[in-house]
């Protein structure tokens, strides 16, 4: 039977030992129940004295109950005078209700009044239960409590390193988004994504996202008598509770992505293969690189470049000696000739040492000449853009980071999104400055050096050598060919070289403001945040591996403007609104081109905007094989696809070994690229020759399932159906695939099973119930749910198999860049069920558009030898499909040619694929 409400006592509830301290609280007493259609709404009071242990009891609490729609219950307990801080709508749009014209709901929902609990159901399982444990909702702590099944299988609550199900006992995951080099294990990291999903294998999966952006410790234990719970500890906010039914793990994953927005699509050109490393000398260091992966014939789609081009580390600036203007010009230019693309770095936070014009060495682009001064402080301070430590603006907020002495825009600020637009125009002009066909953000938790509290930003820069000393000047070292002749030897080009001077220390003085920050204090229905609160050391403390939730990032007392949020409530939105900020300016660029970005710091909902690396890596094998379980994570539970690992590691020096196998999995990353850091030894895919014959390999697999990806990462983006995801998703109801976080399906269809250790030639691979195909050999798989011993691997093989049931749209072969590729013809690969059946799809558009003006979905279908290419093919991609193989084969069948390698039969055929066809096998 399905309901929405239950307004009944709960029964058989579970029995609680005490919870120190918080069994003195008294919970809360509902009344004034009241339920309207699909919605039910109650008065909660303090059921009995206050305990105020981590703040005051707020004595009247508003229930909310709202079946949104068939699969989606809002459950929010909220202050009855709305002043405690909820997330911004600006930030985090909140989802349609369907008002009643949505089916039954398919969870129901119960409560006991005094004190009061509930519980979420689905049917006759109980999803959520707070029974015999009472609300503790106090003015900076919110503490409540559900019961669990024994040993549960749940996933999410990131970022983290841990393993991709979660631990049951001991386990505490303290959301704080902080630079966390290394990406230890047990720790918070650089992103927020308070949802899990709870996987019952044959009774259903479930999703609860807590929309909440305020620190939070979340304990996942059983009590002393081996109750299994999960418990949030968090430091203010509400309540806000999304319960998605489910019931299949993907089914969560798309009704998630309802709710916090679905992700953005990426160019075609994106899913190549990228490079970058931390540490390039100058504009030879980075066209040498370009160059020699050419020279190695290993295909380079994108070339990136760190910090390492700005003046001093300054961000919208250039190094007049290492990257001058012209050399980047040409650079760029060189690139875009030869069908490829070009990205930077950009940080949030703006050097504001030397802002006098004569005190700076940084670069700004003006009519296309080089000036000294340190134009992106002038103009965001004239603005009033950035971070102020007092309501008055007289004294900015500084930290400490790669530039020295530094400012923070405040994203809140209504004025700081036409600064970033304007300092994106100016310094990334196609014109007069670096025409970048992507960006890449970093830095943005925020990051701050310079430990609380952070009297003086200057002195320690000073004492911690911020900015770092630049390599030195030299002279073109050596020919590259194709390169302009200021890149070769002997030239003399006649660079700009401003005048260097020692930067200086002016302190900002106060200035004249027509809008007045607000001070932060409470007013009903602003939910903004209650007055009273201490925001630097609140009285519970979260497990941040930093210490102070002050410490190494941006002072928790600021007030922002605009509505006047305090950074206590508004931390781990940072990251996130640096993205959407940065989205928009790269679309006042290039307004119909979808812009690729990549963060470091996330929030929910963060992918409708951008994409994101794991962050600061290290080349150790433990990384290697976390990468996996973090990237399913972000594609397949947060909505964040366009995920990937600094490929080889980013900190310490790789081996041949570990980046030829990293090379090999990262080519199964929707977002690919190789990136190390200063200091380390090089990890070009060159500079091996196991890692060069390795990423030839894998590259040529990889583009000629391009299509493949592209079509899959498309469906994501319109429907929130994962295109990576790990085994359980595909395979829901197999207990042996719940714990598995080492393979990976890549689409619905291939199967990859990466060797795992250093110094192994073989890796123990589970196979479901299922038939699968080699995708080297074409050789039948019966998966019988087993494990196999995959033996004789070579560090440049990586086993993959492709399911039974599928067809694949493949180009014919691979290319050196991804405009290339899209000139070849299609092989169509049919690997079918036992039954000879399968299916697929293809979707095809320009590649680029915001808003491609046509575009093709095109459905396979194979049936009794016969397949039928059906759809709309509103696109035409100028190519045809050139061949169709049919694996599983031992040549019995009549065929136009058979392959000696696989298993299979290949018909050469000529269908233009703008109209309906068919072809027997």
């Amino acid at each position: 039977m399905r309901y929405l409400f239950l307004l009944a006592p709960l029964v058989g509830a579970a029995l609680v030992r005490p919870r120190s301290q918080l069994d003195a609280c008294p919970g809360y007493k509902a009344s004034n129940v009241k339920q309207l259609g699909q919605t039910l709404t109650a008065d909660l009071e303090l059921a009995g004295d206050a305990c105020n242990i981590y703040g005051t009891d707020l004595p009247s609490l508003k229930l909310l109950v709202e079946a949104q729609n068939e699969n989606r219950l809002h459950v929010m307990i909220y202050d009855a005078d709305e002043e405690v801080y909820q997330v911004p709508e600006s930030v985090v749009p909140r989802p349609e209700n369907a008002n009643g014209r949505q089916k039954k709901s398919e969870l129901g929902f119960d409560f006991k009044e005094n004190p009061f609990s509930f519980r979420v159901l689905r049917g006759e399982e109980v999803l959520f239960d707070t029974s015999d444990t009472n609300i503790v909702f106090q003015s900076q702590y919110l503490n409540l409590r559900t019961w669990l099944p024994n040993d549960p299988n749940l996933y999410g609550l990131g970022e983290h390193t841990d393993s991709l199900r979660l631990p049951t006992t001991n386990y505490t995951r303290t959301i704080w988004n902080r630079d966390a080099y290394s990406i230890p294990e047990k720790s918070n990291l650089y992103g927020a994504h308070p949802i899990y999903i709870d996987h019952r294998g044959e009774k259903g999966t479930h999703g609860v996202f807590f929309l909440n952006s305020n620190g939070m410790d979340i304990k996942i234990d059983k009590t002393e008598d081996g109750k299994q719970y999960l418990e949030y500890n968090t430091l203010g906010g509400v309540l806000d509770f999304y319960f998605l039914a489910g019931p299949t793990p993907k089914e969560v994953s798309e009704q998630y992505s309802d709710v916090v927005g679905l992700p953005a699509m990426q160019s075609y050109w994106t899913f190549g293969y990228h490079n970058c490393r931390y540490g390039y000398q100058d504009a030879f260091d980075v066209a040498e690189v370009v160059y020699n992966y050419s020279r190695a014939g290993i295909p380079l789609e994108t070339m990136w470049t760190d910090i390492d081009y700005m003046g001093g580390r300054r961000v919208f600036t250039l190094d007049a000696d290492r990257f001058p203007l012209k050399k980047m010009q040409e650079l760029v230019l060189y690139l875009h000739k030869h069908d490829q693309h070009y990205i930077v770095m950009v940080d949030p936070a703006v050097s504001n040492s030397g802002r006098c014009s004569n005190l700076s060495f940084s670069l700004i682009l003006s009519n296309g000449s080089i000036t000294t001064d340190n134009g992106a402080f002038n103009r965001g301070f004239d603005a009033g853009v950035f971070l102020y430590r007092d309501s008055d603006q007289n004294e900015l907020y500084e930290g400490a980071v790669w530039p020295g002495a530094t400012v923070y825009p405040d994203w809140f600020n209504p004025d700081t999104q036409s600064y970033w637009n304007s300092e994106f125009k100016r310094f990334f002009s196609a014109k007069d400055g670096v025409d970048i066909d992507g960006l890449w953000i970093d830095m943005n938790e925020a990051a701050n050096f310079c430990p609380y509290p952070c009297d003086n930003a200057a002195e320690y820069a000073k004492q911690n050598n911020l900015p770092p000393a630049p390599p030195p000047v030299r002279s073109p070292p050596r020919n590259i060919p194709g390169f302009p002749a200021d890149f070769q030897p002997g030239s003399s080009s006649p660079d700009h070289s401003p005048h260097h001077v020692k930067r200086g220390d002016a302190p900002v003085g106060a200035r004249g403001v027509t809008e007045k920050r607000k001070h932060g204090h409470a007013e009903k229905g602003k939910k903004v945040g209650l007055s009273g609160r201490d925001l630097i050391n609140p009285p519970y403390q979260i497990a941040n591996a930093a210490g102070s939730i002050s410490n190494k990032t941006i002072d928790t007392d600021l007030i922002h403007a605009g509505e006047g949020y305090a950074e206590y409530d508004t931390h781990n939105l940072y990251g996130t609104m640096m993205s959407s900020a940065s989205r928009e300016a790269m679309l006042k660029r290039r307004p119909h081109v979808r812009p690729l970005i990549i963060t470091r710091s996330t929030f929910a909902g963060a992918g409708a905007h951008v994409g994101h690396w794991l962050g600061d890596n290290v080349s150790q094998w433990d990384k290697y094989r976390i990468s996996i379980a973090q990237m399913l994570a972000f594609a397949s539970i947060f909505q964040v696809p366009m995920v990937g690992s600094d490929v080889c590691g980013f900190g310490g020096n790789t081996t041949e070994e570990l980046c030829a196998r990293w090379a090999m999995l990262g080519g199964f990353y929707p977002f690919y690229r190789n990136h190390n850091e200063l200091g380390a030894t090089p990890q070009e895919f060159y500079r091996w020759a196991t890692v060069t014959k390795a990423a030839k390999k894998i590259i040529d697999i990889r583009y000629r399932l391009l299509d493949y990806l592209y079509t899959s990462f498309h469906r994501q983006t319109v429907t929130g159906t994962p295109f990576l995801q790990p085994l359980f998703y595909v395979y829901p109801e197999d207990s042996d695939t719940f714990g598995n976080e080492l393979q990976f399906f890549y689409g619905d269809s291939i199967l990859v099973s990466p060797v795992l250790e250093e110094g192994a030639t073989s890796v123990d691979a589970y196979f479901p119930e299922d038939i699968f195909y080699d995708w080297f050999t074409g050789a039948v798989v019966q998966g019988g749910g087993s494990v196999k011993t995959i033996s004789d691997l070579a560090v440049t093989d990586i086993p993959i198999h492709i399911r039974g049931g599928s067809i694949l749209p493949l180009r014919t072969e691979s290319a050196k860049t991804t405009t290339d590729l899209r000139k070849r013809g299609f092989e169509i690969l049919i690997a079918p069920r036992a039954d000879g059946s399968a299916e697929g799809e293809l979707y095809l558009d320009d590649g680029e558009s915001l808003r491609p003006d046509s575009a093709a979905q095109i459905q396979f279908s194979f049936r009794d030898g016969r397949l039928k290419i059906q759809g709309d093919f509103g696109f035409h991609p100028n190519v045809v499909v050139e061949a169709v193989t049919l694996l599983g084969q031992k040549h019995e069948v009549r065929r136009d040619d058979a392959s000696d390698q696989r298993q299979s039969v290949t018909k050469k055929v000529q269908i233009e694929l703008t109209e309906p066809s068919e072809v027997t096998l």
